[in-house]
């Protein structure tokens, strides 16, 4: 598809052109295998001699159309689906570091990356430097090693809606001969495209926005193709010399700067993890993408209006919502997201835990949920739900203090949101 079309059009049509007299919608291929003719057929596809498709752990035509779409999205190289937001995390830095390596993180980020890198990772001998993403150029620049492969952070961190600083990450990431990985899901691709200001991979959990319905889980990693492996092939030996497990394959030779990554990430992990993306949640995140452009602008009026009202209120002792000119990280949002952030809000509420609970408690339209970035606007309590096991001191520790209320704003009507949040209020 033309790279010069707009946004909005490639939410539309991106990934997908059909022929003459072929679907308009994208056809679901649900089928785990494929017949071919002869088995020389078949062995060019597992030599990588050919591109089609054999097992649907591996690739299939409906994900790789979706894919395509986000990697246009993106403005990306090359991308793949996975099952989940998690996989997509898990791939995009197992894929150039294993054991006996280090990455440094932004330590602002989705508690279930978190455990991922510091409990599960660390399990498998990798090592991570969590850093603090306010932190100076110096401090960043100490946290690396020799043995250093990436660099993590996420766009909007959730929950603590921290704005993350591109520019000063990837060139940190650079100046090291290693790449800037960005969690883009808050932002999606139409509040932010992280490759233009310096990241070189790109994450999503697709169970949020682009979803956007609570329809289907998944993932998906979308390769920049601009970081350039064999100028640092000691670094990344997984992609710059011969795959004893393929035939002898290097990826950087064989498939290019835009294309190693992840074919690398489908031929190795895929093959071996088995983290598929379902051809019949691909559809349904494509439907979600069809209107992603459309939806994000109200989730975003939605939640400004929400936090303006929150600010004003004698009921709610603090906000957090990076387009409110109040917050710490207004500027950086107006330079990497000056159409809009995201409709996540967080806040506390004037009475503490018990007061948060009260609130809660007494919401009529807004669904209490452990979900975000859905058309149905839900709030959480993470005091008295997910960290319900941590004391007063141990939930401050977490950026979790017991008045926090996270509320996710959906695209109905903001008034009607506030209207709901007014009378919970009015509770307490």
């Amino acid at each position: 598809m033309d790279k010069k079309l707009r946004m909005e059009t490639k939410c539309v049509q991106g990934g997908y052109t059909p022929g003459n007299g072929e679907p308009r919608q994208i056809p679901i291929v649900q089928s785990t295998t494929f017949k071919y003719a002869t088995s020389e057929d078949m062995g060019k596809l597992f030599d990588l001699e050919a591109s089609g498709y054999f097992y649907s752990r591996l690739q299939n035509p409906t994900c790789d159309t979706v894919a395509a779409k986000i990697c246009e999205m993106e403005g990306g190289s090359s991308a793949m689906l996975l099952s989940s937001g998690q996989a997509a995390s898990f791939f995009a830095v197992f894929n150039i570091a294993s054991c006996g390596d280090h990455v440094v993180s932004s330590a602002s980020i989705y508690g279930g990356t978190y455990n991922l890198f510091a409990v599960t990772m660390k399990k498998m001998g990798i090592e991570f430097t969590f850093v603090d993403p306010d932190c100076t150029e110096e401090e960043l620049n100490a946290a690396f090693k020799p043995n250093t492969k990436a660099v993590f952070g996420e766009t909007i961190a959730n929950p603590a809606l921290t704005v993350l600083d591109i520019e000063k990450f990837a060139k940190a990431a650079h100046a090291h001969g290693v790449p800037l990985i960005v969690d883009n899901t808050f932002a999606t691709p139409i509040n932010c495209r992280p490759f233009e200001h310096g990241a070189d991979i790109v994450t999503h959990s697709t169970t949020k926005y682009m979803d956007g319905h609570g329809a289907a889980i998944g993932g998906c990693i979308v390769d920049s193709g601009k970081f350039d492996w064999l100028a640092h092939a000691d670094k990344f030996p997984g992609l710059c010399t011969p795959d004893d497990s393929y035939h002898g394959i290097t990826y950087a030779k064989k498939f290019g700067q835009g294309g190693a990554y992840i074919t690398k990430a489908t031929a190795q992990l895929m093959r071996d993890f088995g983290c598929t993306q379902s051809p019949q949640s691909a559809f349904y995140l494509n439907l979600g993408l069809e209107s992603l452009h459309v939806r994000m602008e109200r989730h975003c009026l939605n939640a400004t209006k929400v936090a303006e009202y929150l600010e004003a209120s004698d009921k709610i002792s603090w906000v957090n919502y990076p387009a409110l000119k109040s917050n710490k990280y207004y500027d950086l949002a107006q330079k990497y997201m000056p159409n809009g952030t995201c409709g996540v809000v967080s806040f506390g509420v004037k009475g503490g835990r018990k007061a948060a609970e009260k609130f809660m408690r007494a919401l009529k339209m807004i669904a209490i949920e452990t979900h975000v970035a859905d058309a149905r606007s839900c709030c959480l309590h993470p005091a008295s739900a997910t960290h319900r096991q941590m004391n007063e001191q141990e939930l401050i520790a977490a950026g979790v203090p017991s008045d926090l209320v996270r509320l996710s704003c959906g695209i109905e009507n903001y008034q009607d949101l506030i209207d709901d949040i007014e009378q919970a209020l009015n509770t307490i």
